[in-house]
């Protein structure tokens, strides 16, 4: 940028002066005008004004490639979408090197020699990520120096930016993490409670990190970290009168597969860790469906949606017309003009036309067509267009989440069911049906093409070598969904659930297992809605009017759910009132969802049952959890 670049030589003339000294002719303050991150040198010209900054090119390009660099700080620019997509920088992130002092780096897409195996690695081309890996490979080619930047703080914990922070570790002898906060995107607050406020007016968290790095030196590297919480003007304050000698640090020891450069309990980790996780049980799983275009082809109504996609079929409709009200635009991947007619050419487009687990209790329409869905995850989804089960949970939430992002389903999923400012659900089906390209998996004695459970053959030949008894697919789905409902088992393990998929403990005890099974199942049946439970109803609909719902209000002394002036759910508690599932407070998405609407009989009598297998569902919990602690006594290691 020329303005700092020219404000910077003034103050140096300005400050040799002061000291005595008067620039001559030939001087010059080594300030040079580049993108620290690209390496071409400009092409020498002799245009006016060019040829200067050919010259500046060239200069920094000898400091880039050649000089040795020591000391490298700042406070580089934080943009999860970079401007800088240069092919050096972009291999240098992806692709190691070796180390002045020997050794490899093999790149921040790899951890401990494996490839991350990220679905979206973007976070790892954020702008300030690059600087870290140039500072990082230009200290390493001096074979010693100090890096001290201030920047976004999501890679301290994030599970994306593993395989940085292990190449960090191998690269310095001492690290030290100061840990500012300030994240709103998180909500973060103060550990009494408080409010915590960036040092920046910016959004993401941040952190000053010195990284630091001996000649000669190769021995583990010493990790510190420590917090700063409050008000901005306190960590003002607390950084104007601290250093590095006055920071009351905390030795932290990474360990693998994260790496994490944040404190947490080793010892409560590493029995968690001794459980497999969900994706293993569960290896055939997907995130959920993204559509790109909800409003269009999701509808609460069958045929309010098939009425619409009939217009959208319809040649004698322009374009304009179905376009402008739901907002239509043309993609680089996808056309409105091109989708009418390949839909308007398949005749059994109606077929499409399924069910979908929209949000937390509720199940919509969705015209499950490739031509207007953007990402179907068929090669998954289609199994949840058979007769099945599904279990629906997260890789990681936020910090001010808690963790109950857990749902049973018998449809395909949206990618949004879970609100959640860190991730999208992913779904693990019970059940796989076969395709012709594999009938030879799944033929049975009678010839007949046979369903295969999706659980992995060891947990099987684990639990029945622990019970000496056959366990069949439906009981182990039943007790994990009791474990993931254990309150128990969510606060224990809260800080391992927001950074990577749950693992499940199970129990040694076949008595203990089938008790939480039958609890389980329970919950899978209230959560389905089917339950005999929900036939003795604890909610009601009260009052009279156009039924149609305006706004909501609760009424936590008469326990009512008002969704106009003269209508209400009576009997809603305020515990089910304030109940979540992932990000979204049930009772109150579902109606606020249907705002300017008019309910039906039937909505009227779902959302009683959602409110009545709520309530069951808090019971449930409770028994869950006089159990579950039985069960970590002594688990099976798979």
């Amino acid at each position: 940028m020329m303005s700092p670049y020219a404000v910077g030589h003034l103050k140096m003339s300005f400050l040799l002066e002061e000291l005595g000294y008067t620039l001559q002719k030939e001087d010059r303050a080594k300030l040079y005008l580049t993108n620290t991150l690209e390496m071409e040198d400009l092409v020498q010209t002799n245009l006016p004004g060019m040829s200067s900054l050919s010259e500046e090119s060239h200069l920094a390009g000898k400091v880039k490639k050649e000089q040795p660099i020591l000391v490298i700080l700042g406070n580089p620019p934080y943009s999860g979408h970079s401007a800088n997509k240069g092919k050096w920088i972009d291999d240098l992130l992806k692709q190691g090197y070796k180390r002045a002092e020997g050794g490899d780096d093999e790149g921040y897409y790899k951890v401990d020699g494996q490839p991350l195996k990220e679905k979206n690695p973007k976070w790892l081309q954020d702008d300030y990520v690059k600087f870290i890996r140039f500072s990082q490979w230009k200290i390493d080619q001096a074979g010693e120096g100090i890096l001290g930047f201030i920047t976004n703080h999501s890679y301290l914990d994030n599970p994306t930016f593993r395989g940085m922070r292990r190449s960090l570790m191998k690269s310095f002898n001492e690290i030290y993490i100061l840990d500012l906060h300030g994240n709103s995107l998180k909500k973060e607050k103060c550990p009494d409670g408080s409010k915590d406020q960036n040092v920046f007016d910016i959004r993401q968290g941040v952190a000053i990190a010195i990284f630091i790095k001996k000649r000669g030196k190769r021995k583990d590297c010493n990790i510190y970290h420590s917090d700063v919480w409050g008000l901005r003007d306190d960590k003002y304050n607390w950084l104007q009168t601290n250093d590095l000698k006055t920071t009351k640090w905390k030795k932290i020891s990474p360990k693998s597969e994260f790496y994490l450069f944040i404190p947490r309990d080793e010892t409560l980790f590493e029995r968690y860790e001794n459980s497999p996780k969900i994706t293993e049980i569960f290896p055939i799983n997907s995130v959920g469906i993204v559509t790109s275009r909800d409003d269009f082809i999701i509808d609460t109504d069958q045929e309010v949606l098939k009425r619409r996609i009939r217009m959208f079929c319809d040649p004698k409709v322009p374009d304009e017309l179905i376009a402008e009200p739901y907002k239509l635009k043309d993609k680089a991947n996808w056309k409105l003009k091109t989708s009418r007619e390949k839909l308007r050419n398949d005749k059994d487009w109606e077929n499409s036309i399924v069910q979908v687990l929209y949000r937390p209790f509720d199940i919509q329409w969705i015209i499950y067509h490739d031509v207007l869905v953007e990402r179907s995850r068929r090669n998954i989804m289609k199994n949840m267009l058979e007769e099945n089960l599904s279990l629906c949970f997260m890789r990681q939430v936020s910090l001010e989440e808690n963790y109950s992002h857990f749902l049973i389903s018998q449809h395909i999923v949206d990618n949004r069911t879970f609100l959640s400012s860190k991730g999208i659900i992913q779904q693990a089906p019970l059940y796989i049906y076969p395709i012709h390209a594999q009938k030879d998996l799944f033929i049975s004695q009678e010839g007949e093409l046979k369903r295969k459970a999706n659980i992995n053959e060891m947990v099987f030949i684990r639990l029945q070598e622990a019970f000496k008894k056959e366990i069949k697919p439906e009981d182990i789905f039943y007790y994990i969904y009791a474990v993931v409902y254990s309150n128990d088992y969510r606060m224990k393990y809260i800080e391992f659930l927001k950074l990577d998929f749950p693992r499940i403990p199970f129990t040694k005890d076949h008595g203990l297992f089938s008790r939480m099974a039958k609890l389980g199942e329970r919950l899978v049946k209230l959560h389905l809605l089917q339950s005999e439970e929900l036939d003795t109803p604890l909610v009601k609909s009260q009052g009279k009017g156009d039924n149609i719902v305006e706004q909501l209000k609760y009424d936590a002394k008469d326990q009512r759910v008002y969704y106009n002036p003269t209508q209400y759910f009576e009997g809603v508690s305020k515990k089910v009132w304030e109940y979540q599932i992932g990000g979204y407070q049930v009772c109150n998405k579902w109606l606020k969802d249907r705002k300017g609407k008019r309910l039906s009989a039937g909505d009227m009598k779902h959302y009683c049952r959602i409110c009545n297998a709520l309530q069951k569902t808090i019971e449930i919990q409770k028994e869950i959890d006089t159990i579950y602690p039985e069960v970590e006594k002594e688990i099976i290691k798979l």
